[in-house]
């Protein structure tokens, strides 16, 4: 990011951040805002220039910290949309004042955002089906009768996506799997649009589990989903190792149902990689210059208007028990003694960053 301080210094106005909740991932806190921020700080954007807000869930907000930015003079925004409608009056109001817009991890579908800066993530539901029957068959289920879980489809395109990559590999394998779908012998598809709130996501699991108390897998589209359901299921019996639920996110409380043998795995996606590409494609866009082609890697057909969206698509991977060393503990992005408490951190050199210790998944962390 250093490297694009000259292009900094040659454009004037702020950048506005707006991220839009606190509950569907906790990526949002512990990850994009400081993130951002540093990726912006470190292309030599001045603090006063810089503005990161979180719309909390509601619609409103989000177009208000927007109608906000622009008023004070914003040259281009960085925006994670709700969903379409608000993403869409949001787009609408910037391109009326002449503010550029970057959508950030979600499309706005229908909308008329610049660029779009996200991870491939047809490719992030392929991991999670993927993740899903290799788990099956690491625990040994005969017969699985799925649960097919999914984010709000209706609302949000990335939902869709991830529900395209997993659908797939789980059709191939002779499930009956679709968003709203009825499911087959062996799968039992989530009724309705699918939901990020955890809460929810536990409802529904808890009404498709009395009336069909088989269910021994499930595909859950993110950590936080996930987590209710394991804990509702662990106060009724649950044993490490017996159903295999899936994630993203990398979150903290992820790979600790990961390492306890409640998750199989999650998928993790180097969230600085995105917010440092956000950010430059913002700087580039502040000072009117074309980002180069090395940075804007492909597009993203937006389904509603067919426009071919310029787009930075980032890859993610499947993580297990068994590469948290190497990817999340090694990246700094999970903190060992967090993870582990009951591991003594081991200090080398002048990391501050403790080594994480394998035998960490015989600690039934709950």
């Amino acid at each position: 990011m250093a490297d694009l301080t000259a292009i900094t210094a040659a454009g004037t106005g702020g950048i506005g951040v707006i991220l839009p909740d606190e509950v569907s991932s906790n990526r949002y806190v512990d990850f994009d805002a400081p993130n951002l921020s540093t990726a912006l700080s470190d292309a030599g954007l001045l603090p006063t220039d810089l503005n990161v807000q979180n719309a909390l869930g509601v619609d409103a907000t989000e177009i208000s910290i927007a109608q906000g930015d622009i008023a004070s003079g914003d040259k281009v925004l960085i925006m994670d949309p709700l969903d379409a409608t608000t993403g869409i009056t949001i787009e609408s109001d910037a391109a009326k004042a002449g503010v550029g817009v970057v959508d950030y991890d979600r499309l706005t579908v229908g909308g008329s955002a610049k660029y779009y800066v996200s991870f491939n993530n047809v490719a992030v539901g392929t991991l999670i089906g993927q993740g899903e029957l290799a788990c099956i068959t690491a625990y040994k289920i005969k017969k699985p009768l799925v649960y097919v879980m999914n984010g709000s489809t209706s609302t949000d395109n990335n939902a869709v996506l991830f529900a395209k990559g997993y659908d797939a590999v789980l059709n191939a394998k002779g499930y009956k799997a679709s968003v709203g779908g009825t499911g087959n012998s062996k799968t039992i598809n989530e009724t309705g649009t699918g939901t990020w709130t955890p809460a929810t996501a536990l409802t529904d699991f808890q009404g498709a589990y009395s009336k069909n108390p088989k269910i021994d897998a499930v595909v859950t589209p993110n950590d936080e989903n996930a987590a209710p359901i394991i804990s509702y299921l662990q106060k009724k019996g649950l044993k490490p190792d017996k159903i295999p639920f899936t994630g993203q996110d990398a979150t903290l409380t992820g790979f600790q149902n990961i390492i306890s043998g409640y998750q199989c795995g999650t998928v993790y996606k180097p969230i600085w990689q995105e917010a440092q590409a956000a950010a430059a494609l913002a700087i580039y866009m502040r000072a009117g210059k074309t980002p180069p082609a090395a940075l804007v890697n492909g597009t993203t057909s937006d389904p509603t208007t067919k426009r071919a969206v310029p787009s930075v698509l980032l890859k993610a991977s499947w993580v297990t028990a068994t590469k948290i060393q190497s990817t999340v503990i090694a990246n700094g992005v999970i903190n060992a003694v967090a993870l582990c408490t009951n591991v003594k951190p081991k200090v080398s050199g002048d990391s501050k960053l403790p080594t994480y210790k394998a035998d960490c998944k015989k600690d039934k962390i709950s």
